[in-house]
């Protein structure tokens, strides 16, 4: 019997699966809380998230590095929460302007005065260094993997949060 060679190189070697369920699993409290940081409610934090394992799942086939898939979840997702908070961007110059949530009552007691001025002071910052401050301090993502997850170099990572990092400590003592 004669065995017929692969047609492209691509289909010669066998790809790795990709375990969504393990990465949801390990993965999906970070990406909802990173999510509630950029767009400052839980139920659109959780939409977002949902959405970015869905297609995850559905691109599958694409995904060419199994060990980036962690990565392409986290762009995913911030990419979706760009995609919210430009929505209600537009929906705030269309019409009324948009009134965030308000956080429910055990949330206001377990949440201080000072982390909800910081959490004032980070939505006010432009959103590379908004972005860029989350990933690093709440993710604990190095600068290489920030890089990749923002889609810039890893200097344009350091010079933005070192900016963040100024802008907010000029926000929080002006509060003060």
């Amino acid at each position: 019997m004669r065995v017929e060679p692969p047609a492209t190189a691509e289909e010669a070697v066998p790809r790795e699966r990709v375990d969504v369920a393990a990465i949801f699993a390990a993965h999906h409290i970070g990406l909802v809380r990173l999510a509630l940081i950029m767009v400052g409610d839980l139920a659109t934090a959780e939409d977002v998230v949902q959405e970015a394992f869905e297609r995850t799942h559905a691109g599958l086939p694409r995904l060419r590095d199994p060990d980036k898939a962690l990565t392409y979840v986290r762009s995913a997702v911030l990419n979706g929460c760009r995609s919210v908070l430009r929505r209600r961007a537009f929906a705030f110059r269309r019409r009324t302007p948009y009134e965030p949530p308000i956080w429910s009552a055990e949330s206001a007691v377990l949440i201080g005065e000072e982390r909800r001025e910081v959490l004032a002071a980070l939505q006010r910052l432009p959103r590379r260094q908004r972005e860029a401050l989350v990933l690093r301090y709440y993710l604990e993502l190095s600068d290489p993997e920030i890089a990749d997850v923002m889609g810039i170099g890893a200097s344009t990572v350091r010079s933005t949060i070192a900016r963040g990092i100024a802008a907010l400590g000029k926000a929080l003592k002006e509060e003060a």
